[in-house]
């Protein structure tokens, strides 16, 4: 059943309300080969411009995976304030020709609050004169959402979508702006985002001969993606070895042993095609990045954000 919602601009027209209608349907969007899909679906009468009658196109929510970059938690922001050397970020959201650099202004204190002129600067992107590039997607920063949680700053893209890398993803990117700390002093360096994690590729192989404690050599069925100085595990179910690659030569590992290195890396035997190797990464081989919005709720305030965001409210 359709509901009706009705938004406002409380600030600079607080009494000039528009609706947003928003339902469940069922279609059979392109490439779904005649299958029925249910879809969410957002729209609304209102206009992105009053004076040009410009329509809102509606939205038909299939997936909603939403990139995001989180940064690293691990600096104190207790008494941080952004002053002239610090208040500049590079910002690449979605398939972005660029990276599009925001400034805030000085003498901001606090995560929450720095967390809200982040989401200002970044949503006003597309409006900024002389930089902006009319072939990047504007709603996916229009629609950007920026919080502060356990120390940490999301920064989520303003468009839902289907993957996390590739043609057609949703994804955030940060970097630093010249000399300016910025992106140091909020912990964007040691941050970590989707799509990163969605294109770490975790190599896994059987071993391919018998491995005997003590042997330097360890051989596998295959190799692509195993390089010197990984760090890797075997495991036969029951028992598990975790070791550094020394060296690499054809489908042969090269491990620690004690004659050679003092220890011996692994410390029990394994038989052929009985165990695994798998390359340590930050994630299983069967693992992706969770999305930002995980439920019906969240993605349902999204689509009304993302309607509202676009109407004028003006008259």
């Amino acid at each position: 059943m359709a509901r009706n919602v009705t938004v406002y601009d409380l600030i600079n027209y607080p009494d000039n309300g528009k609706t947003v209608t928003t339902d469940q349907q069922t279609v059979v969007p392109v490439g779904a080969e005649g299958d029925e899909k249910w879809v969410i679906t957002f729209s609304t009468t209102a206009y992105s411009d009053n004076t040009a009658n410009t329509s809102i196109q509606d939205i038909y929510v299939q997936d909603i995976k939403a990139g995001w970059f989180k940064s690293s938690g691990l600096v104190n922001l207790g008494g941080y304030t952004t002053s002239s050397t610090s208040k500049t970020l590079g910002i690449k959201i979605d398939g972005s020709s660029q990276y599009y650099y925001i400034e805030l202004a000085e003498g901001i204190s606090g995560g929450d609050n720095i967390a809200d002129a982040l989401e200002e600067a970044i949503r006003a992107i597309p409006s900024i004169s002389g930089t902006w590039n009319s072939s990047d997607d504007a709603l996916a920063y229009k629609n950007t959402v920026v919080s502060y949680l356990n120390n940490k700053f999301y920064i989520v893209s303003g468009n839902l979508g289907s993957k996390f890398s590739g043609s057609g993803k949703s994804s955030v990117k940060v970097t630093a702006s010249g000399s300016d700390t910025l992106y140091y002093d909020l912990g964007f360096d040691l941050g970590v985002d989707s799509e990163s994690l969605d294109s770490q590729g975790i190599t896994e192989s059987l071993l391919a001969q018998s491995y005997t404690v003590g042997s330097q050599y360890i051989y596998t069925t295959v190799l692509a993606g195993i390089n010197a100085l990984d760090c890797c595990m075997i495991t036969d179910g029951t028992n598990t070895d975790y070791f550094q690659v020394l060296a690499v030569s054809g489908t042969r590992l090269t491990v620690p042993v004690s004659g050679t290195n003092g220890f011996n890396a692994i410390t029990h035997s394994y038989t052929a095609s009985r165990a695994k190797i798998q390359v340590l990464r930050e994630q299983d081989p069967d693992g992706e990045p969770n999305s930002y919005y995980s439920t019906v709720d969240q993605v349902t305030r999204w689509g009304i954000m993302s309607i509202a965001n676009q109407i004028d409210f003006s008259s």
